[in-house]
């Protein structure tokens, strides 16, 4: 966000936070720095309203409580003010370690979908008198990581949007299409599944967001269909994937010193002329390959057939996704 928005934000919040009254839009603009335009010049008042409609979703979307309504009886213009009610915190004693526990839950969204969110809330605690440090992890470095079907299908699910996806399951060798009314994302035992109504089978069902094929696209409008009122998600997800039983075995190089998270999940570390070898009980291919992927040249998977091929599709699909499009210089 360029300054000069940053400034006019704050100051919007500021004037709506100073009147217990609604402010109409010609008020906001004659009061707000940042809004002066010329009322009387069609292009200049529709540039302004479309400035103050994206600087409205805005405000909305950094959780500020802002309200709609008319001054008096008398008036015919919708106005805008801050409620005082829903801005405020209430008084938040947090212990010491409770308040590095709230640091250490800021730095484990890594994804850009909550960053603002972490950020937000970081923010709000510190305006209630809270210090925060984010910084103080009390010597532990936790790390979430998330599909990159994340970000599309929690949108869809509060959009309440339809969507369609290439889903691939083990018994298969082509994905299929899928189309689903999201109703949430949920995490169950490491791995992220969504959860909603398959159209096309009548039915409840979740889909784990490592087996999604390529893109996540919405499709139709906003509000096409009303979820359940406070779903299990969790729940269903745990009756569809039953007990995790870690029945098969992985070797894995991994360089001196390095990929401690791989260490703590060995049955068996040796060392080699190369770097240490482990043995790692599995029971999902796709979950370690992309455990594996993620500490880069660090490690090196050697075997079952099967892990390499996994890891290898999934540097593939890293190198596809990030690639620049063809004719198109860095």
């Amino acid at each position: 966000m360029s300054r000069t928005r940053t400034e006019r934000l704050v100051n919007l919040v500021i004037c709506l936070l100073s009147t217990r009254r609604f402010l109409t839009a010609a008020q906001i603009a004659a009061t707000v720095p940042g809004y002066e335009h010329d009322p009387e010049d069609p292009k200049d008042h529709d540039a302004f309203q479309r400035k103050f409609e994206r600087d409205k979703a805005e405000l909305r979307e950094l959780g500020v409580p802002l309200e709609t309504g008319l001054a008096s009886a008398f008036d015919t213009e919708h106005g805008y003010r801050i409620a005082h009610r829903e801005y405020a915190l209430p008084d938040i004693p947090l212990e010491p370690d409770e308040a590095a526990a709230v640091g250490i839950a800021a730095r484990l969204w890594q994804h850009a979908g909550l960053a603002a969110a972490a950020s937000s809330g970081l923010a709000k605690l510190r305006a209630a008198g809270i210090e925060v440090d984010p910084q103080a992890t009390l010597g532990v470095e936790p790390v979430v990581t998330v599909d990159p079907a994340f970000g599309p299908l929690t949108a869809a699910a509060r959009a309440r949007r339809n969507v369609t996806f290439s889903y691939r399951v083990p018994e298969r060798d082509e994905p299929a299409v899928r189309k689903l009314q999201p109703w949430g994302v949920v995490c169950w035992q490491g791995r992220w599944y969504v959860v909603g109504h398959d159209r096309d089978r009548d039915a409840t069902r979740c889909f784990r967001l490592s087996r999604i094929v390529g893109g996540v696209k919405a499709t139709g409008p906003e509000g096409a269909f009303t979820p359940p009122e406070s779903p299990d998600l969790i729940s269903h997800v745990a009756r569809y994937s039953g007990p995790i039983e870690r029945n098969r075995r992985a070797t894995v190089t991994v360089a001196p010193g390095r990929a401690a998270g791989l260490r703590r999940m060995a049955s068996e570390c040796v060392a080699g002329p190369d770097g240490d070898r482990l043995t790692i009980a599995y029971s999902d291919v796709d979950w370690l390959a992309g455990r594996l992927v993620g500490y880069g040249a660090d490690v090196r998977a050697d075997g079952p057939p099967e892990l390499r091929e996994a890891v290898i599709q999934q540097l593939k699909e890293v190198v596809t996704r990030y690639e620049e499009p063809a004719g198109v210089s860095p």
